[in-house]
């Protein structure tokens, strides 16, 4: 729950907030990201999700580490207008003969 609320208080100062992880965190950070998503974040874009591995050294050998990248964005308001024109109320036709 820690994280989900510094998600949320980054969000207080930008528009757009980076969940990185590493190994098993991956999982924890997946949580992160569909929590603030679905219970508290009504406005989030699709997010954006990168992965890649890094190597990393471990005394002789070298290892493989798997990470993630999840971009949570809040949406432009440009795409919520076309949405509030399909929502507005219609206006009353009137027949052929009212209108001048």
């Amino acid at each position: 729950m820690i994280y989900v609320m510094a998600v949320l208080a980054t969000f207080n100062n930008q528009d757009t907030v980076e969940i990185k992880a590493r190994g098993r965190s991956i999982a924890t950070a997946v949580d992160v990201a569909e929590i603030a998503r679905n219970r508290y974040i009504d406005n989030l874009a699709k997010p954006k999700i990168t992965i890649e591995t890094e190597k990393i050294m471990d005394g002789d050998a070298v290892r493989n580490v798997s990470c993630m990248t999840i971009e949570l964005s809040k949406e432009g308001t440009e795409a919520k207008e076309p949405l509030k024109k399909a929502m507005a109320p219609k206006e009353e036709s009137k027949p052929v003969s009212e209108i001048k």
